[in-house]
């Protein structure tokens, strides 16, 4: 039997001529940066990106390679190749994208749909994901200890002395 191999996705991006998804990857036996290119067929301007992202995540011959690189990612790139089939320019898409993506703080959540606010809820973990420290981070620090200047006097409160009188 052969050795699993690990491929760990660096970077993920959208070639749009010809439509492809390009994958930096590195190979875990070997220590080579690799670039992996997945061509994207029958792809229009009035495709679904869900639909287009979890089938190239499930393809057999790209599975292995894109553990690493989240629906969510993908489906970013997926409408960005639909916007510039539909015309539009990549600030453009991104703007768009970055306006589905943003979650609106006064936005009534009880009143949607399970599919949209299961989107939601996808946005936030993602959110929490990217701004959370991995232990594997750079700076991830596991025990801070902090030093509190001790000044001669520490000012004491008013409502830390102890007395006897009735609140």
């Amino acid at each position: 039997p052969r050795a699993v191999m690990t491929y760990i996705a660096k970077k993920c991006g959208i070639c749009f001529q010809p439509p492809s998804i390009v994958l930096i990857y590195k190979d875990d036996s070997e220590d080579k940066t690799r670039q992996r290119i997945m061509p994207v067929r029958n792809f229009s301007q009035f495709s679904d990106c869900s639909l287009a992202a979890e089938q190239l995540k499930n393809n057999p011959r790209h599975k292995a390679y894109l553990e690493g690189v989240s629906l969510r990612q993908l489906q970013k790139l997926y409408s960005l190749l639909k916007g510039h089939l539909g015309g539009e320019s990549l600030a453009e898409s991104l703007e768009k994208f970055q306006q589905e993506e943003t979650i609106d703080p006064e936005e009534d959540m009880n009143k949607l749909d399970d599919k949209e606010l299961a989107k939601r809820k996808s946005i936030m973990d993602e959110l929490f994901e990217k701004n959370r420290k991995k232990k594997d981070d750079p700076d991830f620090i596991y025990d801070i200890e902090v030093e509190f200047p001790q000044d001669e006097q520490l000012e004491s409160c008013g409502w830390d002395v102890e007395s006897d009188e009735e609140i």
